[in-house]
């Protein structure tokens, strides 16, 4: 069975949003757009697109009301917010405008950034990608320890905490025991970017940028990868065991808390999944359980359950 990827599949393009739109994002770009290339990744219904300007140079920008998506609109705040107190060091687009608009349609959530001149890794992963990307994991650790700013904390999510009890699975007492432990687990004073995968990062020719913002919070500083390996896995990256032990960053917790942590992160997932499908968004209950299932695998393998 193939690994689903994370493909919302139903993106607004530029040419569907109104001409008064166009407008906000001309003004911030500086120049009128002649052309627009929508990105596939991801799982938001908004107008996500690379956008050519006539004066030669490319942005990227973010459209969407919320009639169409409260969730995507609270998004594209949010991540203007977090990219407007990154600091520099750390590898991400540069925020140009972000705002909102009132119009006919609708109440529109707006943000522009500067284009990244990379490429998403390809799925399968390929070795020198997978080794890069994994390395990077180290960057973002190191360039936002401790956090830059204030963001919600992780441990607080009770949404990774409280569903076992309501799953069914052979060891479901253990795992609600293990999930109990996901606050203490995830505790640190790192600004993690809370979603890391491989449609949230680009190559570049000297390095590589992080994309997609939204889900920033606080948390211990392993956190980043060890969320990240799942998707990592379900797509040819390897044993994630084997990948996550043999990272620097593995070195740094407690073995029990990253139990604690893959228990959360499975019955978040498998929850998740068994909630009915999203609108205009078909693929992501498939994503969240391919992805509990890889977690709750590799939980199994550390605790040599049969």
């Amino acid at each position: 069975m193939t690994s689903p990827l994370a493909v919302g599949g139903n993106r607004a393009r530029w040419e569907d949003l109104p001409q008064s739109v166009h407008a906000v994002i001309e003004q911030a770009a500086g120049a009128r757009v002649i052309g627009a290339v929508s990105q596939p990744g991801g799982f938001s219904p908004a107008m996500a697109s690379v956008l050519t300007l006539a004066d030669g140079h490319t942005v990227f920008a973010k459209a969407v009301t919320e009639e169409r998506s409260e969730y995507a609109a609270a998004a594209i705040r949010r991540e203007a917010d977090i990219l407007a107190g990154l600091p520099p060091q750390v590898p991400s687009p540069a925020l140009i405008w972000g705002g909102d608009h009132i119009d006919e349609a609708g109440d529109w959530a707006i943000m522009v950034t500067e284009a990244v001149d990379g490429w998403t890794p390809a799925q399968p992963w390929q070795p020198d990608e997978l080794r890069r990307f994994l390395d990077a994991a180290t960057v973002l650790a190191d360039s936002l320890t401790p956090a830059p700013f204030h963001a919600p904390a992780l441990a607080e999510d009770a949404d990774f905490a409280e569903n076992w009890a309501d799953l069914t699975h052979p060891r479901q007492a253990e795992l609600a025991e293990l999930e109990f432990g996901w606050a203490a687990a995830t505790e640190g004073d790192a600004l993690l970017h809370g979603d890391l995968r491989a449609d949230n990062f680009l190559l570049t020719t000297t390095g590589f940028v992080v994309v997609d913002w939204p889900a920033a919070c606080l948390g211990a500083r392993w956190l980043d990868l060890i969320v990240s390996l799942p998707s990592v896995a379900m797509h040819g990256g390897g044993d994630p065991e084997a990948l996550w032990s043999a990272h620097p960053l593995s070195r740094e917790p407690d073995p029990a808390a990253v139990d604690a942590v893959l228990a959360g992160l499975a019955g978040y997932f498998l929850a998740r999944a068994a909630e009915p499908p999203v609108p205009l968004l078909p693929t992501l209950r498939d994503f969240q359980r391919a992805q509990g299932e890889v977690a709750l695998r590799w939980l199994s393998g550390r605790r040599h359950w049969s």
